[in-house]
């Protein structure tokens, strides 16, 4: 199953629409394979061809980390126009991905990995009319050496400065490497200003920053 490292975003679940028993098996099956890490009816654009290259680089870090994982998300922006209508509430679910960007490290410190903003691939999934998909954004979660206990460190950055050739750089605190002192398995999301961390904190940070360009797939 993929990490989820952004808070409180659903999975996406889409149906086809059919008759009611048949629309329910397969929005059933939909939700079954998303609990495996897949992505329901979802499907990837064949042809991509807006290409970013992302790029992570870390700055005095506490130690290293034998995961690294980079994610895109893309969001449906007209769901209430062709989404799944939920029963009980009478509005359109929310449509949502999260699709895995492959980082390689390429020197110390260093992550590089091609998403495309054009992923996800515009369809009628439940006979309402055309989904409209848009890249959100995109996020990395690194961890020491995977085990569940270790801190996830948590970086991510909307469409709109990252496509703008923007950097965004977040301060960690080396305490929570390789494990937050007071929880297991703790989601450390990072400060813009280091001046937010507690004094005796703020000679112990380090830096994930994330930007990207594009590039010719």
């Amino acid at each position: 199953m993929r990490h989820k490292i952004i808070p409180c975003l659903a999975l996406l679940l889409l149906t086809a629409c059919h008759p009611e028993t048949a629309m329910n098996q397969e929005r059933a099956a939909a939700e079954a394979d998303v609990a495996q890490g897949g992505r329901g009816l979802a499907k990837l654009n064949p042809s991509p061809r807006k290409a970013y290259e992302l790029v992570l680089r870390l700055k005095d870090a506490p130690g290293d980390f034998a995961v690294v994982e980079g994610v895109a998300q893309y969001d449906v922006t007209n769901e209430d126009q062709c989404g799944y209508i939920e029963p009980a509430t009478g509005t359109a679910a929310r449509i949502t991905s999260q699709e895995p960007v492959e980082l390689r490290k390429v020197s110390d410190g260093e992550y590089r990995g091609t998403l495309y903003v054009d992923r996800m691939l515009d369809e009628d999934y439940y006979g309402r009319g055309v989904c409209h998909w848009e890249f959100a954004g995109a996020g990395a979660m690194l961890k020491a050496t995977g085990a569940e206990e270790e801190t996830r460190f948590l970086t991510f950055v909307k469409a709109e400065p990252l496509t703008e050739g923007k950097t965004h750089t977040l301060y960690y605190p080396d305490a929570a490497y390789p494990r937050a002192p007071l929880a297991a398995n703790y989601p450390a999301t990072g400060k813009a200003d280091p001046a937010d961390y507690v004094a005796e904190l703020q000679g112990k940070l380090f830096t994930m920053s994330l930007s990207a360009s594009e590039v010719t797939p």
